[in-house]
Parts: C-alpha cells; structure tokens; sequence
C-alpha cells in the first residue's frame, strides 16, 4: 500500500539488526533523534555504563520500531550518518581531553617558579654530586600553579629529574608576593640514598627520609 512504511510490522530485517555504533557513541542523543525514548536512562551514573551497551547492541532494533522508514536503505543511511557522528564527537572528546593533559607540564615549565626551582638545583653542589652536573627534568611533572589577579600566587612541583651520576625526586614550594616568586621549600629524593638533600626549608617543615609528597 501507498505510504505504508517498511517497518510496518517492527519486525527489523537481520541484514539490519546489528552493532549501532552511533547508538553507542551518542546514547541519549541518539535516542532523542531515533525517538527511543529509553536511551535517556544512558543519563543516570553507574545505570549509564550498562545503558550505552544495550543501546549499541539494541539500538538498531529500536530505531526501526519507533521511527517510519521509507525503506532498508534510508535506514542504513541515517544510522551510518549518526555513528560517523558519534565517533567524530569522540575523537575530538579525546582529543580535546589529551591535548588539555599533554599542556600540563608546558604550563608548569613555562612559570618563573619552575625556571627559578631547577635553577637552584642545578647550582648545588651536593645535588651535582648525587646526580651529575648535566641535571635534565623529566617532560611528566606534578604540581599546581596560581596565580591571582592581585599578583599573589602559590606553586608546588614535584619534579623527576636525573643526571650521568643517578635519579630522583625534587619537590618544590614557592609563594608569589608583588609579582615575586620566591621559594620556601626545595628537598631532592635520590634513589638509593637514605636522606633526602635540603636545600630550602624556610618555614622549617620536617621532612622525612621516606620520600615526600606535595
């Protein structure tokens, strides 16, 4: 009959009923536009992990039951459209996610402080002769930088450095006051050795020969 869709009865075709990759990747976006209304439980925590699943694995019959399709080929189009859709979201999530991580420690080498901090380790004699004159950070550090409007800030690092002689651990402190950094505390953990080499410890803070954390 003219007019009569193909889904009519919602009985899908197995060369359709498959993996939907755009059900899986957009969950409940995907569901609003398929009209399956059951994708928005894919927005309720823990109950989301399970949802995305049976989505990706059910999606494609659902589509077909709760939308008109002119024919077969309409079908494929759209939940092909949808998951070049979802996995272009993704890439660009994940992409997006990598490149905010990877800035990271570009953005903590890039402060005074940090300049400031292997500055002073590699001007020291006992770290020279525990790790070697030709002192290199690692590319991974840990840490935070702040920096207010009024010009006060905070830093702390935790550095991965080495040298011809060994490796180890600095971590820093620094307090920013008027624009001017400047560093309270500065302790280098070798490995292998039994005490940590203080070389800043303004506010008189113990320090442990167990490695420390910031």
């Amino acid at each position: 009959m003219a007019g009569q869709p193909l889904n009519q009865p919602a009985e899908i075709p197995a060369e359709l009923d498959r993996w939907n990759w755009g059900a899986f990747f957009l969950n409940w976006i995907w569901g609003i536009g398929n009209s399956t209304f059951i994708a928005l439980l894919a927005l309720i925590p823990v109950v989301n992990i399970i949802m995305i699943i049976v989505l990706g694995a059910r999606g494609s019959r659902w589509a077909w039951q709760n939308r008109a399709w002119r024919d077969a080929e309409q079908f494929r189009k759209t939940q092909r459209n949808w998951a070049i859709a979802g996995l272009a979201v993704w890439v660009v999530g994940i992409g997006g996610c990598a490149t905010m991580v990877g800035s990271i420690p570009y953005v903590l080498k890039g402060s005074d402080a940090y300049h400031m901090t292997m500055d002073r380790l590699r001007a020291d004699d006992r770290v020279k002769a525990a790790l070697g004159d030709d002192l290199a950070d690692s590319f991974w550090v840990g840490g935070h930088l702040n920096v207010n409007a009024n010009g006060a800030g905070d830093a702390q690092f935790s550095i991965p450095v080495h040298g011809a002689k060994g490796k180890g651990t600095a971590y820093s402190t620094a307090v920013r006051t008027a624009a001017t950094w400047g560093l309270r505390l500065l302790v280098v953990r070798v490995e292998g050795a039994d005490a940590p080499i203080v070389l800043i410890n303004e506010d008189h803070v113990p320090i442990p020969n167990a490695a420390i954390g910031i």
